[in-house]
């Protein structure tokens, strides 16, 4: 067979029709990566985030809530931060450390005034306040927070008793810490603002745990002693006072009812005087028989005769009449 049978039996190859694979050139595909790359720079903002957009590594702007454009990476890249949730350093060591008996001792002793270690646990929230200073003025922003409030707290406790911290200073070592931490975090603009100071936990250590139960006795003994005091004195200060009183209102009245009988015997005394002015003989023997009516009947009286001697009156009582018989 000859070669230009062979060619002559083959059959002709069929050209496909013009469609989208015969559309699709590299030019084609380059122009749809360029697009996909640009449309990769539109990006949204939720209502509780914030945006930090930096331009190769360098801060750029700021970016609030809504649909955003940045240039596509790598020219500029976005931080989404979310400024007012609140964030949290421990100081002293974790909860679950202590339960679990992982705790370092010290990591929560601090000196107090009087030369006494104590062991204090605290808890620091803290919330975004500027973005671009929390993300770019320290490496560990947590670490840097719980550093400057251990710091804080440290100088608070050392200007206090053992006893103030443990009982009625808590509160006032809280705020100062809260108020001094904020002023040192805002000089060194790390861009967070301090929401609450909270000492969790304050303890002696376990080596003098029980002189402190002792001390802790002793001092509920003396409140209790001191509160049994105050409630025997407010009992009997009012009673007093109420005796006193009633002594006062009898004094009183003693005085008004010896002022009206001496008054009374004046104006009598008067009358009488005036009486006797007008016939003194027989006032005066009137007085004197009014007088004796009085005096005789309250004495033991004996008669005597002339001679001297007593006489028995016996015989001239009077005696009693006899009741009538029934």
């Amino acid at each position: 067979m000859s070669l230009g049978l062979i060619e002559q039996a083959a059959p002709a190859r069929e050209v496909p029709p013009p469609g989208w694979r015969g559309r699709l050139t590299r030019g084609n595909i380059w122009g749809g990566l360029l697009l996909l790359w640009l449309l990769s720079g539109l990006y949204l903002v939720a209502t509780d985030q914030q945006v930090v957009v930096t331009r190769f590594g360098k801060f750029q702007r700021i970016e609030t809530p809504g649909i955003h454009y940045h240039l596509p990476w790598p020219v500029e890249q976005i931080v989404k931060l979310k400024a007012d949730q609140l964030q949290a350093a421990t100081l002293g060591g974790e909860a679950a450390d202590g339960a679990l008996g992982r705790t370092d001792p010290l990591r929560a002793q601090f000196l107090t005034g009087d030369q006494n270690i104590i062991n204090v646990r605290a808890v620091v929230q803290y919330n975004v306040k500027g973005p671009a200073e929390y993300l770019f003025r320290s490496l560990d922003v947590s670490q840097t927070v719980g550093a400057v409030v251990e710091s804080e707290l440290g100088r608070e406790i050392a200007h206090r008793s053992v006893d103030d911290v443990l009982t009625t200073e808590k509160i006032k070592i809280q705020e100062a810490v809260k108020e001094r931490a904020q002023r040192v975090l805002d000089a060194y603009d790390v861009g967070v603002s301090i929401y609450t100071v909270n000492i969790d936990r304050t303890a002696p250590p376990d080596e003098t745990k029980e002189a402190f139960a002792d001390v802790a006795g002793a001092r509920a003994d003396a409140a209790k002693i001191v509160s049994q005091a105050e409630g025997y004195a407010n009992d009997l200060v009012p009673r007093a006072r109420g005796e006193a009183q009633q002594l006062l209102e009898a004094a009183e009245g003693y005085k008004q009812r010896k002022i009206n009988e001496s008054t009374g015997d004046a104006s009598r005394f008067a009358q009488l005087s005036a009486e006797h002015s007008k016939a003194a003989a027989v006032t005066s023997h009137r007085l004197y028989i009014e007088a004796m009516e009085q005096i005789l009947p309250r004495i033991k009286k004996t008669i005597v005769d002339r001679q001297g001697n007593n006489l028995d009156m016996t015989i001239i009582r009077r005696e009693r009449p006899a009741a009538p018989q029934r």
